[in-house]
């Protein structure tokens, strides 16, 4: 098998399981052939995603504003914290939705990283006294 073959094998391999992590996570095709479409265009988000693909754990090698995928995921966690704090109806936790949410983010951040920069420092989970 000649390399150009190998990247192209892993990186169906890849597209494959973005397509059932969405659908695990309720998500539409539209919605995961949007994603792998800038996934696949970000070496960065691409390697730490391939990454956690085949070990199941954050490489946080890659970094948009000082932020890495797990921070992201972090972020991701604290509000799904404050909605519960707030016993409002929320579709309880989903690995699959979080983990997609944090790769779109991401991605999302490498053309605009000040928005998010911004929200992650005020937008907290409800851990601490005087919060609300």
């Amino acid at each position: 098998m000649t390399q150009e073959e190998r990247i192209a094998l892993a990186m169906k391999t890849l597209e494959d399981w973005l397509k059932e992590l969405a659908c695990r996570a309720g998500k539409d095709e539209a919605y995961a052939r949007e994603l792998w479409e800038r996934l696949k265009n970000s070496p960065g988000v691409l390697r730490e995603f391939a990454y956690y693909h085949d070990y199941g754990n954050f490489l946080c090698e890659y970094q948009v504003a000082g932020y890495t995928l797990a921070d992201i995921l972090v972020w991701q966690v604290d509000h799904f914290k404050a909605y519960l704090d707030r016993h409002l109806e929320v579709n309880r936790y989903h690995q699959e939705r979080l983990f997609l949410d944090s790769v779109d983010i991401m991605l999302r951040m490498e053309q605009d990283p000040a928005k998010y920069v911004e929200k992650m420092r005020q937008e907290t989970g409800t851990d601490y006294v005087g919060k609300y």
